[in-house]
């Protein structure tokens, strides 16, 4: 009897092979920059400048990674209109 190559282990699309690993590394990546941002807010409030910028920096970069990784434009619109505002500000001060 012939076996079909359905139902061979090669037959497998290889985006179902890797898609659980790559949502398990947007998953890391989210809460990572968003780990980095929460400091930012956190070093803005206690005063620590440059490093919020630099946190702030860190942590817009991993979402607009997040954003390219979804294709979700509004994410990456929000982050770097963010992005630009805050090298606008670093360049005037």
């Amino acid at each position: 009897m012939q076996r079909s190559i359905e139902h061979t282990p090669l037959a497998v699309p290889l985006w179902r092979k890797f898609s659980l690993s790559r949502d398990k590394a947007v998953l890391a990546l989210k809460w990572a920059a968003s780990i980095i941002q929460i400091m930012g807010y956190t070093a803005t409030a206690f005063g620590m400048t440059p490093l919020n910028i630099y946190l702030f920096l860190v942590g817009l970069v991993g979402w607009f990674t997040v954003g390219l990784m979804w294709n979700d434009k509004a994410i990456m619109l929000i982050h770097v209109v963010a992005l630009g505002a805050m090298v606008a500000g670093l360049i005037s001060a």
